[in-house]
């Protein structure tokens, strides 16, 4: 039996974790949201977390009802994400790991929502798609390293959407993509859009490029509304993600479908992507918001996981990173 507490912070999103042998016993969560219009920037977006993460921390621990003493094992982000704000979770977590005595493990993000995916869903082997404000990826396990099969070559799809609903200047609360799902159930006039797949390969920015431009005149014109404008973005760029996955899926022989990343909790998204697998005679396996937006309990579980399969490090390489590909890891607790 491992009690494992999580420590997440690679953007807007602060969590707090704690799971015991895969039982989700807290999951705590504090999100930086700016004005409308406006992105959050890196030193403010750490701030919030270094101002919020003792508070979450009691929070964490009352809502468990563990004591410090019955963890086994500090788990953080290591990367991929923002710098200050992974730092300043991190040295918490380096912190505690020494007055509590206990082991320190290092996550990768990517790999922590594939792996709280699969604990959530039961999902056996799926082909991946990882969908975030920071990532966009089509992954399937091979030989002991989750495999890349296709990736964003400019901005994630969270990113694109992100963007867009600046531009419209939509409410960041709870999110602007969630505010861009909302608006787009009620368009009904589809503006043709560019659609940009490269091989394996999506690209984002032309869209969001292309569709920044012309909102404007579109709109003033009242030739579309924003809610058709929300609904073309959606229904282009996810029908590309589900082109790239099913080709995925068919390569690898593939009967499952997992959606991670905060852009994971799309209905829409969702909805597309169950077509697709009912077609394939496949499975598509979704999780809520509670596990797709970043969490704490993702990096509980996965440093569990890791923990459990013998990984150790040393003090000096529990250091933090931007760049950390999903295929760089390792798999060890995967038969």
């Amino acid at each position: 039996m491992v009690i494992s507490i999580g420590f997440e912070g690679s953007a807007n999103k602060l969590g707090i974790g704690i799971v015991k042998d895969g039982e989700v016993l807290a999951n705590c969560r504090r999100t930086y949201i700016t004005p409308p219009g406006e992105g959050f920037l890196p030193r403010e977006t750490a701030k919030h977390h270094q101002n919020n993460i003792i508070l979450l921390l009691e929070e964490t621990i009352k809502t468990s009802g563990i004591q410090p003493e019955q963890i086994d094992v500090v788990c953080f982000t290591k990367g991929p994400g923002i710098g200050s704000c992974l730092v300043s979770v991190a040295a918490v977590a380096r912190t505690l790991a020494q007055l509590w005595n206990k082991p320190l493990i290092p996550v990768n993000h990517c790999i922590a929502h594939i792996e709280m995916g699969r604990l959530i869903t039961g999902s056996d082997n799926p082909t991946v798609l990882y969908v975030s404000g920071g990532n966009t990826q089509v992954i399937a396990y091979s030989g002991k390293y989750y495999r890349i099969f296709g990736e964003t070559i400019d901005i994630a799809v969270g990113n694109c959407l992100d963007r867009f609903a600046r531009v419209l200047k939509l409410s960041n609360d709870p999110s602007p993509g969630y505010n861009i799902e909302q608006m787009a159930k009620n368009g009904k006039k589809y503006l043709k859009l560019p659609y940009v797949v490269k091989g394996m390969d999506v690209s984002f920015s032309g869209i969001l490029s292309y569709i920044e431009e012309k909102a404007p005149s579109l709109l003033s014109s009242g030739e579309y509304t924003p809610e058709d404008l929300c609904f073309s973005l959606q229904e282009t760029i996810f029908a590309m993600l589900i082109e790239t996955t099913e080709r995925a899926m068919s390569h690898c022989q593939s009967k499952e479908v997992l959606i991670v990343g905060g852009v994971g909790c799309n209905e829409r998204l969702q909805d597309m992507m169950k077509i697709m697998c009912e077609e394939r005679s496949a499975i598509l396996y979704a999780t809520d918001e509670r596990f797709c937006i970043d969490n704490g309990v993702m990096i509980a579980h996965t440093g569990a996981l890791m923990h459990n399969s013998g990984y150790k490090t040393t003090w000096e390489n529990t250091f933090c990173t931007q760049r950390f590909r999903t295929d760089e890891v390792e798999v060890t607790w995967r038969s």
